[in-house]
Protein backbone atom coordinates (compact mmCIF):
# COMPACT_ATOMS: atom_id res chain seq x y z
CA UNK A 1 0.00 0.00 0.00
CA UNK A 2 1.21 3.52 -0.90
CA UNK A 3 0.60 5.70 1.80
CA UNK A 4 -0.99 9.52 1.56
CA UNK A 5 2.48 10.69 2.71
CA UNK A 6 4.03 9.11 -0.80
CA UNK A 7 0.90 9.72 -2.96
CA UNK A 8 -1.19 12.59 -3.91
CA UNK A 9 -4.32 13.65 -2.63
CA UNK A 10 -5.80 12.49 -5.76
CA UNK A 11 -3.95 9.32 -5.60
CA UNK A 12 -4.74 8.57 -2.26
CA UNK A 13 -8.41 8.53 -2.70
CA UNK A 14 -8.40 6.98 -5.70
CA UNK A 15 -6.35 4.23 -4.56
CA UNK A 16 -8.63 3.74 -1.35
CA UNK A 17 -12.03 3.93 -3.70
CA UNK A 18 -10.67 1.50 -6.51
CA UNK A 19 -12.11 -2.24 -6.04
CA UNK A 20 -10.23 -5.50 -6.44
CA UNK A 21 -11.50 -6.48 -9.46
CA UNK A 22 -11.53 -10.26 -11.25
CA UNK A 23 -12.61 -12.26 -14.32
CA UNK A 24 -15.41 -14.56 -13.52
CA UNK A 25 -16.61 -16.00 -16.53
CA UNK A 26 -15.71 -13.27 -18.98
CA UNK A 27 -17.31 -10.75 -16.29
CA UNK A 28 -15.81 -8.18 -14.27
CA UNK A 29 -16.51 -8.92 -10.49
CA UNK A 30 -15.65 -6.60 -7.60
CA UNK A 31 -14.30 -9.36 -5.67
CA UNK A 32 -13.29 -7.40 -2.17
CA UNK A 33 -17.08 -6.34 -2.20
CA UNK A 34 -18.34 -10.00 -3.12
CA UNK A 35 -16.06 -10.83 0.19
CA UNK A 36 -16.83 -8.95 2.24
CA UNK A 37 -21.01 -8.97 1.93
CA UNK A 38 -20.85 -12.61 1.58
CA UNK A 39 -18.48 -13.05 4.99
CA UNK A 40 -19.83 -10.55 6.80
CA UNK A 41 -23.63 -12.09 5.74
CA UNK A 42 -22.60 -15.75 7.03
CA UNK A 43 -20.60 -14.51 10.14
CA UNK A 44 -23.84 -12.49 11.16
CA UNK A 45 -26.78 -14.76 10.36
CA UNK A 46 -24.29 -17.62 11.81
CA UNK A 47 -24.17 -16.04 14.65
CA UNK A 48 -28.72 -15.11 14.60
CA UNK A 49 -28.15 -19.19 13.87
CA UNK A 50 -26.52 -19.91 17.16
CA UNK A 51 -28.28 -17.72 19.16
CA UNK A 52 -32.03 -19.28 17.79
CA UNK A 53 -30.33 -22.58 18.80
CA UNK A 54 -30.19 -21.59 22.29
CA UNK A 55 -33.06 -19.53 23.02
CA UNK A 56 -34.89 -19.94 26.20
CA UNK A 57 -38.31 -20.21 26.41
CA UNK A 58 -39.17 -19.99 29.88
CA UNK A 59 -36.60 -17.84 32.41
CA UNK A 60 -34.41 -14.99 31.54
CA UNK A 61 -32.97 -14.80 28.02
CA UNK A 62 -29.09 -14.20 27.33
CA UNK A 63 -28.06 -10.38 26.42
CA UNK A 64 -27.42 -11.75 23.15
CA UNK A 65 -30.69 -13.30 22.90
CA UNK A 66 -32.27 -10.41 24.37
CA UNK A 67 -30.99 -7.80 22.18
CA UNK A 68 -31.70 -9.44 19.13
CA UNK A 69 -35.34 -10.06 20.22
CA UNK A 70 -35.50 -6.73 21.08
CA UNK A 71 -34.42 -5.84 17.33
CA UNK A 72 -36.83 -8.11 15.58
CA UNK A 73 -39.81 -6.82 17.40
CA UNK A 74 -39.23 -3.80 16.77
CA UNK A 75 -39.08 -4.49 13.03
CA UNK A 76 -42.30 -6.09 13.39
CA UNK A 77 -43.66 -3.20 15.14
CA UNK A 78 -42.95 -1.17 12.07
CA UNK A 79 -44.46 -3.85 9.74
CA UNK A 80 -47.48 -4.27 11.88
CA UNK A 81 -48.30 -0.62 11.55
CA UNK A 82 -48.14 -0.66 8.05
CA UNK A 83 -49.91 -4.05 7.26
CA UNK A 84 -52.77 -6.21 8.95
CA UNK A 85 -52.17 -9.07 7.30
CA UNK A 86 -50.17 -12.28 7.68
CA UNK A 87 -46.87 -10.44 8.15
CA UNK A 88 -44.30 -13.39 9.44
CA UNK A 89 -42.41 -13.21 5.62
CA UNK A 90 -42.44 -9.47 5.11
CA UNK A 91 -40.99 -8.83 8.89
CA UNK A 92 -38.30 -11.86 7.97
CA UNK A 93 -37.29 -9.86 4.90
CA UNK A 94 -37.21 -6.69 6.27
CA UNK A 95 -35.06 -8.04 9.50
CA UNK A 96 -32.55 -9.81 6.94
CA UNK A 97 -32.46 -6.57 5.36
CA UNK A 98 -32.03 -4.32 7.98
CA UNK A 99 -29.50 -6.84 9.74
CA UNK A 100 -27.25 -6.92 7.06
CA UNK A 101 -27.26 -3.78 5.49
CA UNK A 102 -26.36 -2.79 9.18
CA UNK A 103 -23.33 -4.88 9.82
CA UNK A 104 -21.67 -3.93 5.88
CA UNK A 105 -22.69 0.11 6.89
CA UNK A 106 -20.48 -0.46 10.24
CA UNK A 107 -17.19 -1.61 8.24
CA UNK A 108 -17.41 2.33 8.15
CA UNK A 109 -16.05 2.84 11.42
CA UNK A 110 -12.42 0.73 10.76
CA UNK A 111 -10.15 3.32 10.40
CA UNK A 112 -9.51 3.93 6.27
CA UNK A 113 -6.03 3.13 6.69
CA UNK A 114 -5.87 0.13 9.08
CA UNK A 115 -8.22 -2.07 6.00
CA UNK A 116 -5.14 -0.79 3.47
CA UNK A 117 -2.51 -1.81 5.58
CA UNK A 118 -3.76 -5.48 6.39
CA UNK A 119 -5.20 -6.15 2.73
CA UNK A 120 -1.57 -4.94 0.75
CA UNK A 121 0.60 -8.08 1.17
CA UNK A 122 -2.77 -10.29 -0.63
CA UNK A 123 -3.95 -7.42 -2.94
CA UNK A 124 -2.84 -4.12 -4.41
CA UNK A 125 -6.87 -2.43 -3.37
CA UNK A 126 -9.45 -3.24 -1.11
CA UNK A 127 -12.36 -1.52 -0.84
CA UNK A 128 -14.01 -2.46 2.21
CA UNK A 129 -17.43 -1.27 2.33
CA UNK A 130 -19.83 -3.22 0.17
CA UNK A 131 -22.93 -0.91 0.53
CA UNK A 132 -20.12 2.04 -0.71
CA UNK A 133 -20.02 0.41 -3.91
CA UNK A 134 -23.49 0.45 -6.12
CA UNK A 135 -23.69 -2.86 -7.57
CA UNK A 136 -24.42 -4.13 -3.89
CA UNK A 137 -26.62 -1.48 -3.37
CA UNK A 138 -28.38 -2.07 -6.48
CA UNK A 139 -28.73 -5.76 -6.11
CA UNK A 140 -30.18 -6.09 -3.43
CA UNK A 141 -32.63 -3.17 -4.44
CA UNK A 142 -33.73 -5.49 -7.64
CA UNK A 143 -33.84 -8.47 -5.36
CA UNK A 144 -36.60 -6.38 -3.04
CA UNK A 145 -38.51 -5.55 -6.29
CA UNK A 146 -38.40 -9.00 -7.61
CA UNK A 147 -40.12 -10.28 -4.47
CA UNK A 148 -42.61 -7.64 -4.57
CA UNK A 149 -43.66 -8.70 -7.88
CA UNK A 150 -43.57 -12.10 -6.95
CA UNK A 151 -45.95 -11.45 -3.53
CA UNK A 152 -47.95 -9.39 -5.89
CA UNK A 153 -48.74 -12.22 -8.29
CA UNK A 154 -49.30 -14.27 -5.08
CA UNK A 155 -51.85 -11.85 -4.05
CA UNK A 156 -53.89 -11.33 -6.74
CA UNK A 157 -53.03 -14.07 -9.38
CA UNK A 158 -51.22 -13.56 -12.56
CA UNK A 159 -54.00 -12.34 -14.50
CA UNK A 160 -54.63 -9.99 -11.78
CA UNK A 161 -50.99 -8.73 -11.59
CA UNK A 162 -51.32 -8.70 -15.17
CA UNK A 163 -54.51 -6.66 -14.93
CA UNK A 164 -53.03 -4.15 -12.25
CA UNK A 165 -50.46 -3.49 -15.04
CA UNK A 166 -52.25 -2.22 -18.00
CA UNK A 167 -55.24 -0.91 -16.15
CA UNK A 168 -54.07 1.27 -13.51
CA UNK A 169 -53.56 3.82 -12.55
CA UNK A 170 -55.83 5.17 -15.18
CA UNK A 171 -59.20 3.20 -15.22
CA UNK A 172 -62.27 3.26 -17.76
CA UNK A 173 -65.04 1.48 -18.06
CA UNK A 174 -65.56 2.01 -21.78
CA UNK A 175 -63.42 -0.68 -24.15
CA UNK A 176 -62.57 2.00 -26.46
CA UNK A 177 -60.89 3.93 -23.65
CA UNK A 178 -59.21 1.35 -21.76
CA UNK A 179 -57.60 0.15 -24.95
CA UNK A 180 -56.24 3.27 -25.47
CA UNK A 181 -54.65 3.62 -21.59
CA UNK A 182 -53.57 0.42 -21.90
CA UNK A 183 -49.67 2.13 -23.42
CA UNK A 184 -50.40 5.07 -20.62
CA UNK A 185 -50.60 2.98 -17.68
CA UNK A 186 -48.03 0.40 -18.98
CA UNK A 187 -45.70 2.93 -19.14
CA UNK A 188 -46.45 4.84 -15.81
CA UNK A 189 -46.28 0.94 -14.05
CA UNK A 190 -43.08 0.64 -15.87
CA UNK A 191 -41.37 3.75 -14.95
CA UNK A 192 -42.97 2.94 -10.98
CA UNK A 193 -40.96 -0.99 -11.43
CA UNK A 194 -37.72 1.08 -12.57
CA UNK A 195 -38.01 3.59 -9.96
CA UNK A 196 -38.22 1.83 -7.11
CA UNK A 197 -35.14 0.01 -6.52
CA UNK A 198 -33.03 2.93 -8.70
CA UNK A 199 -33.98 5.16 -5.37
CA UNK A 200 -33.38 2.37 -3.14
CA UNK A 201 -29.87 1.88 -3.99
CA UNK A 202 -28.61 5.19 -4.92
CA UNK A 203 -29.70 6.39 -1.46
CA UNK A 204 -27.85 3.82 0.44
CA UNK A 205 -24.76 3.94 -2.09
CA UNK A 206 -24.86 7.77 -2.48
CA UNK A 207 -24.69 7.95 1.67
CA UNK A 208 -22.24 5.33 2.26
CA UNK A 209 -19.91 6.70 -0.80
CA UNK A 210 -19.97 10.32 0.71
CA UNK A 211 -19.07 9.45 4.08
CA UNK A 212 -16.13 7.25 2.75
CA UNK A 213 -14.79 10.11 1.09
CA UNK A 214 -15.23 12.91 4.15
CA UNK A 215 -13.18 10.11 6.08
CA UNK A 216 -10.10 9.95 3.26
CA UNK A 217 -10.38 13.93 2.96
CA UNK A 218 -10.38 14.02 6.76
CA UNK A 219 -7.11 11.89 6.72
CA UNK A 220 -5.42 13.74 4.34
CA UNK A 221 -6.17 16.97 6.25
CA UNK A 222 -4.30 15.33 9.59
CA UNK A 223 -1.46 13.54 7.28
CA UNK A 224 -0.71 17.49 6.21
CA UNK A 225 -1.09 18.65 9.40
CA UNK A 226 -3.80 21.02 9.21
CA UNK A 227 -5.38 21.12 12.80
CA UNK A 228 -3.26 19.33 14.41
CA UNK A 229 -2.90 15.87 16.20
CA UNK A 230 -5.92 16.78 18.48
CA UNK A 231 -7.73 18.92 15.37
CA UNK A 232 -7.16 15.31 13.06
CA UNK A 233 -8.66 13.44 15.70
CA UNK A 234 -11.85 15.61 16.69
CA UNK A 235 -12.07 15.61 12.69
CA UNK A 236 -12.06 12.41 12.77
CA UNK A 237 -14.27 11.93 16.01
CA UNK A 238 -17.28 14.26 15.05
CA UNK A 239 -17.63 12.43 11.61
CA UNK A 240 -17.79 9.12 13.48
CA UNK A 241 -20.05 10.43 16.09
CA UNK A 242 -22.46 11.42 12.90
CA UNK A 243 -22.49 8.26 11.43
CA UNK A 244 -23.18 6.82 14.19
CA UNK A 245 -26.32 8.26 13.34
CA UNK A 246 -25.76 7.86 9.82
CA UNK A 247 -25.29 3.91 9.65
CA UNK A 248 -28.02 2.65 11.46
CA UNK A 249 -30.52 4.94 9.91
CA UNK A 250 -29.97 4.40 5.93
CA UNK A 251 -30.06 0.85 7.29
CA UNK A 252 -33.87 1.25 8.84
CA UNK A 253 -34.53 3.91 5.69
CA UNK A 254 -33.76 0.69 3.74
CA UNK A 255 -35.74 -1.62 5.43
CA UNK A 256 -39.07 0.29 5.89
CA UNK A 257 -39.23 1.04 2.16
CA UNK A 258 -38.63 -2.90 2.03
CA UNK A 259 -41.76 -3.44 4.18
CA UNK A 260 -43.62 -0.65 2.27
CA UNK A 261 -43.28 -1.95 -1.54
CA UNK A 262 -43.84 -5.80 0.30
CA UNK A 263 -46.86 -4.83 1.99
CA UNK A 264 -48.25 -2.49 -1.16
CA UNK A 265 -47.67 -5.66 -3.60
CA UNK A 266 -50.84 -6.73 -1.66
CA UNK A 267 -53.05 -3.59 -2.31
CA UNK A 268 -55.13 -3.83 -5.32
CA UNK A 269 -55.60 -0.07 -6.99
Amino acid sequence: MASSETQTPTEYIQHHLTNLTGNVGGSQVNVDTVLMGWVLGAIVFGILFLISRGVKQDGVPGKAQAFFELLYEFVDTQVKDMFHGNRRWIVAVAFTVFVWILVMNSIKFIPVDLVAVIAHPFAAYWKPVPTADLNTTLAISLSVILLMMVESVKAKGIGGYINELFNAPFHAHNIFAKIVLLPFNFAFQLIELISKPLSLALRLFGNMYAGEVIFLLISLLAAAGIGGVIGGALLHAGWAVFHILVVPLQAFIFMMLTAVYLAMAHEAH
